[in-house]
């Protein structure tokens, strides 16, 4: 099976593995979803990722974390980006979701990072995705 969006089937993993309580999830390895993992796990919504070699393209394994009730710490993981619709955001322009609470993730020129990261380094850049 091919697939067109592995950047749409990563964070659709992760939305379903937390509405039903797993531990980790497998997603298929690229650098932009390792970049996603690296912004998640630094902005406290995983707990580590691990990059697992099978002599292919290889197995993202994502740790994930929960509340200290076991709430899930997000409600929503939404793709803003698709391969039919590119958003691009200047460095002015990048939404904050939830008023600052959320994160908005980007891919730049300087690599994959949050919200708050671009308005530091002061570039924009794709809108891929909005954890609320």
């Amino acid at each position: 099976m091919s697939f067109t969006d592995s950047i749409a089937d990563m964070l659709t993993r992760v939305r379903n593995a937390a509405r039903n309580k797993a531990d980790k999830v497998d997603c298929r390895n690229s650098g932009v979803c390792r970049g996603i993992a690296e912004v998640l796990k630094s902005e406290g919504y995983i707990t580590s990722y691990d990059v697992i070699e099978d002599g292919r393209q290889g197995i993202l394994r994502i740790e994930l974390k929960y509340g200290p009730n076991g709430e899930q710490l997000f409600s929503v993981l939404k793709r803003q980006s698709t391969p039919g619709r590119r958003m691009y955001v200047k460095r002015d322009a990048i939404p904050r979701p939830l008023a600052g609470m959320g994160v908005s993730i980007l891919t730049t020129p300087k690599g994959v990072l949050s919200d708050r990261q671009a308005r530091k380094e002061r570039v924009g850049g794709e809108l891929i995705c909005t954890v609320e």
